[in-house]
C-alpha cells in the first residue's frame, strides 16, 4: 500500500471513528446542556490548538515537510486556539464571549479547510512520513476538531427556545 493510500485511509477512518464516538457519547452530552456550556466545552477542546505549532518545530517534523503547508497550519491552529481561549476567558461577558465563539469557529474551520487544500496542493499525502511525530494530528485530532466545528455552527444557527432567550437576556443584564 502506498504512503498516500495509507494516509488517506487513516484520515477517513479517523473521521469514521470520531463520528461514531461523537454520536454515541458527546452529542447526547452536549445537547443535554445549555448553549453556553456546550460552546464552552467545545472551546476548551479547541484551546489546545496551540499544539499545531509543532508543524514548524525542527526535529519533530521531517526536513522536507512542505513549508507551504506547515507554516499556514501552525499559525492557523495557533490563531484558532487563542480565540478559543479568549472565548473561555470572556464567558462572563456574554456578547464578547459569543463574538469569540463565532470567531474561533470561523477561523478554526477555515484553517482546517485551507490546510486540506494546502496539503493536497503540496502533495502531502504522498509525503506523509515528513509529518514525523505530528502525523497523529491530521489523523486523530483534526477529524474531531472539524466535527466539533460543524456541531458548534449547528448550535449557533439553531433557533434558541423562548424561555432560554429570556433567561439569557436576564443574565446579560445582571
Amino acid at each position: 500500500m502506498s504512503t498516500e493510500s495509507i494516509f488517506q485511509t487513516h484520515l477517513v477512518l479517523g473521521y469514521v471513528a470520531w463520528l461514531i464516538w461523537f454520536g454515541a457519547y458527546i452529542l447526547p452530552w452536549l445537547t443535554s446542556m445549555d448553549r453556553v456550556r456546550a460552546h464552552r466545552a467545545i472551546a476548551t477542546l479547541h484551546s489546545f490548538r496551540f499544539f499545531g505549532l509543532v508543524f514548524i518545530l525542527p526535529g519533530v517534523i521531517g526536513p522536507n515537510l512542505p513549508a507551504s503547508f506547515a507554516a499556514f497550519a501552525a499559525y492557523g491552529d495557533l490563531a484558532a486556539g487563542l480565540l478559543a481561549m479568549l472565548a473561555l476567558i470572556t464567558i462572563r461577558i456574554r456578547p464578547i464571549f459569543w463574538l469569540f465563539v463565532v470567531a474561533f469557529n470561523l477561523v478554526g474551520m477555515g484553517d482546517l479547510a485551507l490546510d486540506y487544500y494546502h496539503a493536497i496542493q503540496a502533495g502531502l499525502p504522498a509525503q506523509a512520513g515528513e509529518l514525523g511525530a505530528a502525523y497523529a494530528i491530521p489523523i486523530i485530532y483534526v477529524p474531531l476538531l472539524m466535527i466539533t466545528h460543524v456541531f458548534a455552527f449547528y448550535l449557533l444557527m439553531r433557533p434558541q427556545p423562548k424561555a432560554t432567550q429570556a433567561l439569557a437576556g436576564e443574565a446579560a443584564v445582571s
